[in-house]
């Protein structure tokens, strides 16, 4: 590949040197927009400016641009209004894609000339996902990024080639911004402007290129089902992920599925890539990265993606080996106290997950008479299946008896959730305060809608039944179904949201329930409205049969 070092990356527009395609462009477009909102810029005195672009290619002019005109950065991770009130006052301009905001089409200057960027002078801000408390900003300078960038290609470039590279991350962060915008565009490889959550979606983008590469979060690679083109797939020159540990399951099924096993890399806004690995070995530290540890196993690191002389203090706990590679033994500052006893959460969600009951598991504490610890679990299907057939009061005393090989009473978790999904962020993860919210939120009484779909005024709705569903307490305690009144409530409710419906329930007709609901159950609801009779016909259906159906009545409030 023709490679194009980070700071040089202006100062000589190549025309055939693709950058993107859909809508396509190359190189020479890139450097003219650059250098035209650099001189915009200019004009507007701007020093500071905020960037959230949701477009990459979009987000690589504005970088660029910035960088000529000797503008600092800052990269906020959402546009929420309280990310807006906290960083308003720091910066002079917010370029984003949102109205009432600069966009990158109010700047047609004529272009500045084309000059090297200062490594040291340019500068970027990125900010924390907030995962162990609130959001803090991270500084950093084109050296650092140029450092990683020529670290990923001395590491991966040849195995790359000229692949297509496809994200399922957000820009916004250390990760997305430099393995799908800077190391792409230092290579001469194309990048996928967008995005894609969904691995339908990023099916359908691999399908385009001969060649292409993942960079993708463990949130997408374990939702990866059957249902995809995997001989198509298998293609992928290298799949990368970063955010959050990927389940060990998730890596096997993927190393089945593309006879590779996916890259996964180890790293912070803080510190950038710190190391990688392929299926269970030990980490392997990213070359001229030193590491060393503390008197209470933390990480200390220094490297090139770093400030010359600073040592990084992770509350990261490792076993290092004699060969430099180590394993990762949990989060230090996910450690809690009760009664004065220390209690590890990483331990004990490590324990949960050991069982085969538990996919996923995350801990935290419940402020209430008393502290305690609660935990919110993801079931295997072994695990939903222990659900149906013995009732949630077993299930969960189970589990207790199972942790209690592993703990002192005291750190039993009191209080349980379980969920279809853990409700990750952008970036992959929970952060504590989003866990103990969910544990004090009462259980669910309606349905996740996954799909809607409308066709000429009928409506047929994808559902999820929670697996912790309230009413599956009491019908029945040990073998949990979903009463009928709540299935018709259900109906009711979700019609009256999706049409224009009368207000009063005026009674039931040819009522009928054929199949059991349970938890976890994915199933499909028809509804149609029948306004000359004041008649809601509905249906669920799972993927085999009817379940229920029947007619709702329904009257003006005022007849």
């Amino acid at each position: 590949m023709n490679w194009i070092k980070l700071e040089h990356l202006l100062l000589k527009a190549q025309p055939e040197r693709a950058v993107t395609a859909a809508p396509a462009l190359d190189h020479a477009q890139l450097c003219e927009q650059a250098l035209r909102l650099a001189a915009g810029l200019q004009a507007r005195g701007v020093r500071r400016m905020t960037v959230h672009l949701e477009d990459a290619a979009d987000l690589a002019i504005a970088l660029l641009g910035a960088w000529r005109a000797g503008v600092a950065v800052l990269l906020p991770s959402d546009l929420q209004a309280h990310t807006r009130q906290r960083w308003s006052s720091e910066v002079d301009l917010w370029l984003t894609d949102q109205p009432g905001d600069a966009h990158l089409g109010d700047f047609r200057h004529p272009p500045l000339a084309a000059e090297a960027l200062d490594l040291d002078r340019c500068s970027l801000s990125l900010c924390t996902s907030g995962s162990s408390g609130d959001p803090k900003r991270i500084e950093k300078n084109l050296r650092q990024l140029a450092n990683e960038v020529e670290a990923l290609e001395r590491l991966w470039g040849a195995d790359l080639g000229s692949a297509c590279i496809i994200g399922s991350v957000a820009t916004q962060h250390i990760y997305g911004l430099l393995f799908r915008v800077l190391w792409p565009l230092c290579a001469g490889r194309p990048f996928v402007r967008k995005q894609l959550a969904f691995p339908e979606d990023l099916q359908r983008a691999s399908r385009e290129h001969s060649a292409f590469a993942w960079v993708a979060s463990p949130a997408l690679l374990k939702r990866m089902g059957d249902n995809l083109d995997w001989p198509a797939l298998s293609a992928v020159r290298r799949v990368f992920s970063s955010g959050g540990a990927l389940p060990a399951e998730a890596a096997q099924s993927l190393h089945e599925r593309l006879h590779q096993w996916p890259t996964e890399i180890f790293g912070s806004s803080e510190t950038g890539g710190i190391a990688w690995r392929q299926g269970q070995n030990p980490w392997q530290p990213f070359v001229d990265v030193v590491l060393s540890q503390d008197n209470d196993g933390a990480l200390l690191i220094t490297s090139p993606y770093l400030p010359a002389g600073h040592v990084e203090h992770t509350a990261d706990a490792a076993r290092i080996a004699a060969d430099g590679r180590f394993e990762l033994l949990g989060r230090l500052d996910r450690i809690v106290k009760l009664e004065e006893k220390r209690i590890s959460l990483p331990m004990l969600e490590q324990a949960l997950t050991a069982h085969d009951w538990v996919a996923e598991a995350r801990l935290g504490v419940v402020q209430e008479n008393r502290a305690s610890l609660g935990a919110l679990l993801v079931l295997t299907d072994a695990g939903l299946h222990a659900l149906r057939n013995l009732g949630r009061r077993a299930l969960t005393e189970h589990l207790r008896q199972h942790l209690s090989q592993h703990c002192e009473a005291i750190a039993l978790p009191r209080r349980w959730r379980l969920l279809r999904q853990l409700p990750l962020n952008a970036q992959g993860k929970l952060p504590q305060a989003d866990v103990e919210a969910l544990l004090l939120a009462p259980r669910p009484k309606g349905p996740e809608v996954l799909e809607q779909l409308e066709t000429e005024g009928e409506w047929s709705l994808q559902l999820a039944v929670p697996p912790d569903l309230a009413y599956f307490s009491g019908h029945f305690p040990k073998a949990p179904v979903l009463p009928g009144v709540v299935q018709v409530e259900w109906a009711m409710s979700l019609g009256q949201q999706l049409m224009n419906l009368p207000e009063k329930f005026a009674g039931m007709e040819v009522l009928k329930f054929q199949q059991l609901v349970r938890p976890g159950d994915e199933i499909q609801l028809h509804l149609r409205f029948d306004p000359a009779r004041g008649k809601l016909y509905f249906a669920y259906r799972n993927e085999t049969a009817t379940c229920s159906s029947g007619r709702i009545l329904l009257e003006a409030a005022d007849a």
